[in-house]
């Protein structure tokens, strides 16, 4: 099996710029570090995206930098991260714009 081309089906790179056309007054975006309780940057982390009911809506993988990135409606969501040292949750309520997160994982 190889690995997704930027032509195949993956998730863009968490840690790439945002593109310079998006409108920050009509779009949403959740963005943050996936962190030890050591304040570490953890990389390959999996991130959950979920509603306000807890349903699952969208996951990606961090950057080596332990950067991740969703593109949502505003509203009350749940990050949900998976890690080799752990997992954790973190509520954020997103509005228009750029709404940074962090979320602390542990054993």
């Amino acid at each position: 099996m190889t690995a997704p081309t930027a032509a195949g089906c993956a998730a863009p790179d968490q840690a790439a710029p945002l593109p310079a056309s998006l409108d920050l007054e009509k779009e949403t975006v959740i963005t943050g570090v996936v962190q030890a309780a050591s304040g570490e940057a953890v990389p390959g982390a999996y991130v959950r995206l979920l509603d306000s009911a807890g349903e699952f809506t969208a996951e990606v993988v961090t950057s080596p930098a332990g950067q991740f990135r969703f593109f949502a409606a505003p509203g009350a969501w749940t990050l949900r991260a998976l890690s080799r040292l752990g997992n954790g949750d973190t509520a954020v309520t997103a509005e228009r714009g750029i709404n940074q997160v962090a979320v602390t994982v542990a054993a």
